[in-house]
């Protein structure tokens, strides 16, 4: 049995400015999508330039804080937002949904594709392999914060989480997102997109590896308490939103490849 190492949430404190790791990883996510987003701008596919870049993450940003926190009010938390509407702004409390930060994210490109020309399927097969590190880096940004646990377990390395309402050993869920979400996810996409696919079957490659990723996870992770299990004792909200995923990308790969075909 492990213990959660207790680390403070705030990793530099200055006076009243305080600056959280949960606010850093997501820093660290976006700088990794900008570099890797200049790599992959090289390819002779790329819609769009290395200049453009910069502007690209812009909007991509805007998309997934302001999706995320929306997102997770909508489908999680709605009862806190109307207990305390200012709730909404403090994001390094934690609370962002990858669901609600997909449609901020899908929302940006659709207008930034708009602005150079670029059709939406072309700029969502390029920015999807940019996002797993970032996904990959919330997920620690959990870990630290001692949120998103798992279930109660007897395996090995079972952790006893202070912030959890006990003191049983449980999955340390957020570290199987980050090596599944993060790391697996981003060699899976990176490797697939380094050759020319036909368009669609990046995005959805993408959306059919996360959607089952999650809904595995979501197996040993502990529900969020207000809202419990949905049905049949076992289905989660992450779960529910998943699985559309999973049918979407596998309906985008089947089309992308019988285009080819044809």
């Amino acid at each position: 049995m492990l213990q959660h190492p207790q680390i403070d949430p705030v990793a530099i404190a200055i006076g009243p400015f305080k600056i959280h790791w949960y606010g850093l990883t997501y820093l660290f996510g976006f700088v990794a999508g900008w570099w890797l987003g200049r790599i992959r701008t090289r390819k002779p596919w790329s819609p769009i330039n290395e200049e453009q870049m910069g502007d690209l993450l812009f909007y991509l940003a805007l998309g997934v804080i302001l999706g995320g926190r929306f997102g997770y009010v909508l489908f999680y938390n709605f009862d806190a937002f109307l207990a305390d509407p200012l709730w909404l702004l403090r994001v390094w409390e934690g609370g962002m949904s990858f669901h609600g930060g997909l449609l901020g994210v899908m929302l940006a490109m659709w207008w930034y594709g708009r602005k150079v020309g670029s059709g939406f399927w072309r700029m969502a097969d390029f920015v999807a392999p940019l996002v797993p590190l970032g996904l990959g880096a919330g997920r620690i940004g959990n870990f630290i914060n001692g949120e998103l646990w798992g279930k109660p377990t007897d395996v090995a390395w079972g952790m006893v989480f202070r912030t959890a309402p006990d003191s049983l050993a449980r999955h340390p869920s957020q570290l199987y997102q980050f090596a599944l979400e993060g790391v697996a996810l981003f060699v899976i996409l990176w490797w697939f997109s380094s050759k020319q696919r036909p368009t669609m079957a990046v995005s959805g490659l993408f959306l059919v590896c996360y959607g089952v990723f999650r809904f595995l996870v979501e197996f040993v992770r502990q529900p969020d308490p207000q809202l419990g299990y949905l049905a049949f004792d076992w289905l989660t909200m992450g779960q529910a939103l998943s699985f559309p995923m999973i049918v979407a990308g596998a309906a985008l790969m089947f089309i992308a490849y019988r285009r080819q075909a044809r």
